[in-house]
This record gives C-alpha cells, structure tokens and sequence, in this order.
C-alpha cells in the first residue's frame, strides 16, 4: 500500500476499531454488512433501471413488478430448507459457494436477451440469496456476545442500505448508458465480497468463539450495550408456563422441518414480530421498486436528481440504523424491559406520519427533507428488532427462525412490486397512481408499529426469560 493511502486509512481503520470492538470484530461486521449491501444494490438495479427496462423490451409496470417480485417469492420457497442448512452445516462456506453463483446470475441479467431470459435469471438469483439472511442471523448469534447485539446489527444493516443507495445512484447513472450496465457492474463487487466471506473463520455454535468488545472500557456506558435475558431477571420476570413454549425433549438442531417451524412459530412475540416485519418490507420493497419513477413524476426531475435523491433517503436511513439499537439498548438498561420492541414500534409510526406530505408535495426540497427524516425513523426499527429476535429464539434454532421470518418477508417482497404496478397502472389513474398507491401501502407501516406496540411489548420479556432457560441443542 502506497505509505499516502497507509497513512490516510490507518487512522480511520484505527477508529473504525474502536467503535466497534477491535479489528477481529470489523472483519466479521464489514464481511457481513458487504453481504447485504450487494443483495441490496442488486434490487435497486431493477428498480432504477425501470423506465430503460419499459422501452428496451416493450413492458410495462406489471411486468417490472414481475421482475422484482419472482426473485423474493423463489427466496420465499428456498429460504426455509437454507435455514435447515444453516443450522446443521458450517455457515461460512455455504454463504461463500453461493455468492460466487451470485455472480454468474448478475453476469446472466446483464447479457439477458429478452424479457423471459431475464425473468429467469431474477429466479435463480432469488434462490441464491435465501441463504444469506439465515446464514448472517446464526453467526452474528455465534460472534457477539448479547450485550452487543443491538449496536453490532446497527453497523451490520449499515450495509443494507449503503447498497441501496449506491445501487441507485451508480446504477441510474449507469442505465442512462444502457440497461445491461448496472447488472453487468455488479459482477465486480460480487467477487469481493465473496474473497471476504472466504476469509471468515466458522464460529463455534457453542458460545466459545464470541468476539469480546476490545474497546469496552473506552466506551461510555451508553454504548457498552445490555444482555436482555440478565435485564428481565433482574426485574422478577420468570419464564411463561405457556406449554408451547416450553423447553423441547429433543435436540433442537435436530427437528424435523414441520416440528422446527412449529417450534419457532410457538413463541409468542416472534409470530408478532415475524408479521410486523413482513408489514414493513411489503411497504419498503413496493416504494423501492418505483421510487425512481415516482420522484421523476411527482417532483419533476430528471434520472440523474432523482437517483441521487433516493440516495439522500439512503443516507436519512443509514443515520436511524447507527442509532436505533443503541437508544433500544440504553433504554433498557434504565428500566424499560421492551425497549427493542418498544423503540421500532414508535419509531415506524412516525415514519408513516411523515411520509404523507413527502408523497403529497410536489417540491423537491421539501421532499428531500420529509423523506429523510421518515427513512431515519424507519431506519431505526431494524437493528432493536433484529437483536430481539435472538434475545427471544434459542440459538439451535436461530437459522430456521430467521428462515421463518425471511419465508414472509420475502412473500411480502415477491407481491408488493407486483401490486404496486398493478395497482398504479389499473386502479388509480396514470397521472397519479404511484402516489396513490404510495399512500395507500403506508397502512402497512402503521399495521406494524401498531402490533409491535400493541402487542410484543406486552409478551417480549416473559418470552425472553423462556429463551435464557431453554437448551441450546449442544
């Protein structure tokens, strides 16, 4: 390395580490966060190259909303037998073979010659990916320690939505070149990121190989993070007498596929949050499949603006991420036992709140602040919900939990783009429909804060005391 870039980067690769434990914590966040950001990046493709992809292959929106919804619904039929995989065979490889096969199916889209061939190419690319959402939930169980989780899945989802807005501004530069651009310039950070989780040590499933924060005592007490499970003994909360929920006479790891799910689904707060999740990204998967187009027609801007502009939205989200689950956490710490549930409940019925006058306003600026704010709140609901999610699952069971939870997240991807076309096309008028139907989906956002609120926050603690004394299938 040239010694003017060694010393540019060693400093911030100094306090990269820092923040977030040490240098072996940053290799496994940064892995994990690349992992997200290129499935991220490869949605937006679609989306951003909507209005080339139209015109190159004589389609309309029904047929982009095809495109982007065949990817998530084949991932919705794979995620649940990759989820058994996870949890009986060693992640890492596993996650590494299939993002080199992500490559050849971006290589693939990019030298599509029709609609169907792309359409095809959108298939196997779906079945790919369902095995990263598993594979990083069970890991990140495996390399940090409780207290971390809602911090660490902070910097992780960092990933998650730096690829979507990258995605959108480089590929919508790159789609005013052509529409094969974008998929074809995704091959090259496929290769990277795939020499990165070539790189990651396989942890032990037993808790032995977790990364301690380095940096712990250089951490003001906000940021040391909270272990759920100690926060609601301290509190008297005792594990439900629910027989469902009840520790299982078998080896968890061991279930068999309908026993698993039964198993999953039986805890309490996880079918609440498996359904507000799946709320959330029916809503966010729509609006990210037309949001190019909506910007160009609402504020009347060019590809360019109105790319960079989601990219702004990107940045708002990013903020929100970084933060939620250090607020979930800190609030937990002083007394509110439901604070991972709590935090993203409020915070994505603001978000739907704001988002009414973004989508009603036809000035640009004022838009551009609306929306940022609305993606910094609906940023913040991820990382305490993530990290919930294990508080409350033994860790036999993470994968196929986490499978469970992709299963209908992905159901809700797969029909929302679809929807969103239809709808905007043959239900509300041409002038106006993608800000109709924008409006309409926010019930799905308030439906998902109003469950976590209503709900969660009432059942997350016993279920969490259940998980501390439930085997862990060792």
């Amino acid at each position: 390395m040239p010694p003017s870039l060694s010393g540019l980067l060693g400093p911030l690769r100094a306090r990269v580490d820092r923040e977030v434990g040490g240098e072996r914590r940053r290799q496994v966040i940064v892995t994990f966060a690349a992992v997200l950001a290129l499935d991220s990046a490869d949605r937006a493709t679609v989306g951003t190259n909507a209005v080339q992809l139209q015109d190159a292959l004589g389609i309309g929106r029904p047929e982009i909303g095809l495109l982007l919804a065949v990817s998530s619904l084949v991932g919705a039929l794979a995620v649940v037998p990759a989820g058994i995989l996870v949890d009986r065979v060693r992640r890492s490889p596993l996650l590494a073979r299939a993002i080199l096969l992500w490559g050849v199916a971006m290589l693939l889209s990019a030298i599509a010659t029709d609609y169907t061939f792309l359409l095809y190419t959108r298939l196997l690319l779906g079945a790919l990916v369902a095995v990263a959402g598993p594979a990083i939930a069970s890991m990140v169980g495996d390399y940090f320690p409780e207290a971390d989780r809602g911090r660490v899945y902070g910097y992780i989802l960092s990933g998650e939505l730096l690829g979507a807005g990258l995605g959108f501004m480089v590929s919508g530069q790159l789609a005013l070149l052509s529409w094969r651009a974008p998929f074809a310039a995704l091959v090259v950070p496929t290769a990277l990121v795939w020499w990165l989780v070539h790189r990651l040590p396989e942890p032990a499933r037993d808790g032995s190989d977790r990364l301690p924060d380095g940096e712990v005592s250089a951490k003001a007490d906000d940021d040391a993070g909270v272990d759920a499970a100690e926060v609601v003994a301290d509190h008297g909360v005792t594990p439900t007498d629910d027989a469902t929920a009840a520790p299982s006479t078998e080896d968890d790891r061991r279930l068999s596929l309908p026993k698993a799910v039964v198993r999953v689904l039986s805890v309490r707060t996880n079918r609440i949050l498996v359904i507000a999740s799946a709320l959330g990204y029916f809503f966010f998967s729509g609006v990210r499949g037309f949001a190019v187009e909506f910007a160009q027609r609402q504020y009347g801007i060019g590809q360019s603006l109105a790319s960079t502009l989601v990219l702004l939205l990107g940045i708002g989200a990013l903020v929100g991420v970084l933060w939620g689950g250090r607020i979930a956490d800190s609030l937990m710490r002083r007394g509110r036992l439901a604070a991972r549930v709590e935090v993203p409940g409020v915070a994505v019925l603001v978000s739907a709140v704001l988002f009414v006058p973004a989508f009603l306003t036809g000035n640009v600026i004022v838009a551009a602040v609306l929306l940022g704010l609305a993606a910094m709140f609906l940023g913040a609901a991820n990382p305490p919900l993530d990290a919930a999610r294990l508080d409350i699952m033994p860790p036999a069971l993470w994968g196929r939990a986490e499978a469970v939870r992709s299963l209908l997240r992905d159901v809700g991807d797969a029909s929302a783009p679809l929807l969103f076309g239809v709808a905007s096309s043959g239900v509300f008028s041409e002038e106006t429909g993608l800000r109709d139907t924008f409006l309409i989906s926010l019930l799905a956002l308030c439906a998902a804060g109003t469950v976590a609120l209503a709900i969660a926050r009432r059942t997350y603690p016993e279920d969490v005391a259940t998980a501390a004394h439930q085997p862990s299938g060792e």
